[in-house]
Parts: structure tokens; sequence; C-alpha cells
């Protein structure tokens, strides 16, 4: 095939194109309008895509900084913990019990929790009451149970200043002062 058909048949296929009447028609009048308006339409939802991307991420990032946050100071209040232990031993009217305290600062106090075996429960107006003493021998009441399954106490004082521990029986008979009847005895110490 020579340049010259080449050419020719170019011409012609053009000629067939500029003869095709749907070449010279005019546009619907609303096809420019129609054309705008789906540039608008691609505009906005490309505005709502980007503007829920944008509204996942930041919410991302803040639940993330929530997280961090929450972290963080836990691991400060577990490091910033004070915390005093002590082993309980019977007494001569309670030579077979034993047990364990564990107190822990916190903004209201002291949180105590007291675990013990080898003591029955206490009823019909008696009960057991727990004391923090100091060096001088003052007394702090830090509450009254009946029986050593789950006990929490609380302390306004410190185990530093008052570290002994002991567990009293009482009776109900108005006196709040100790009977002075201790079955658990032990000296806290920080942990």
């Amino acid at each position: 095939m020579s340049a010259e058909n080449s050419d020719a048949e170019l011409e012609a296929a053009l000629a067939a194109r500029l003869a095709d009447p749907a070449v010279w028609m005019e546009p619907p009048a609303s096809l420019q309008e129609q054309i705008v308006d789906a540039i608008a339409a691609e505009q906005s939802r490309v505005r709502r895509s980007r503007s829920l991307l944008a509204t996942v991420l930041a919410s991302a990032a803040v639940l993330v900084l929530v997280v961090g946050l929450v972290v963080g100071v836990n691991a400060i209040k577990q490091n910033n913990t004070v915390t005093y232990a002590a082993q309980l031993s019977g007494t001569e009217l309670a030579p077979s019990a034993h047990g364990s305290v564990t107190l822990t600062k916190t903004t209201s106090g002291w949180k105590i929790k007291l675990h013990a075996d080898g003591l029955p429960r206490r009823a019909d107006g008696s009960y057991y009451e727990a004391w923090l003493k100091n060096a001088d021998g003052v007394l702090v009441p830090v509450g009254t149970f009946n029986s050593f399954e789950d006990v929490t106490l609380w302390a306004g004082v410190s185990p530093q200043t008052h570290p002994t521990f002991t567990v009293t029986r009482q009776l109900a008979n108005g006196d709040p002062k100790s009977t002075g009847q201790v079955v658990l005895k032990g000296v806290a110490a920080k942990q």
C-alpha cells in the first residue's frame, strides 16, 4: 500500500464523517447546565468523602489520645501508690488465728484489706474491731466487722505514724473503747 492510497483513504473517511448530519447537529440547550451540574455533584461528593475521612481520622486520633492518657494516668497512679502491709499473728486469746493486712493510700484515706483465718464469726451483740496504734499506745479505730470474709476497712491516720495493726473482740455495750481483747496483731511496713 502506497502513501497516496493511504492519504486518499483518510480523505474519504474524513469526508464521510463530515457529511454525517449528526456531526453538525446543535447540542441541546440544557447540555451546558447538565455538565455544570454533573461537575458540581462530583465536587460535592468528593468534599463529603473528604469530610467523612477527616472526621473518622480526627475521631481515631482523639480515641488514641484518650487511651494514651488513661494508660499514662494509671501508670502514674500505680507508680505513686503508697502501700503498707503486715503479717498478722494470733495472740494467747486466739493462738491458731493468722492473717494479713494491706493498707493502700487513697485520696480519701487508707484503704485496708484484711484477710484472716482461725477466728469464729461474731454475732448477737459481739463483733471484731480493727485498730491502728502509734508508739505512744494511742489507738485509732478503723472499722468493725463480724467475720473475716472480704473485709475492707478505712483509716484516717497513716500506718507510718500508727504502724501497729490489731483486731479486738468487742461487745455492743455502749462503750466505744477497746476491750483490750486482742486476737490478731502485726506491724505494718512500707512495701
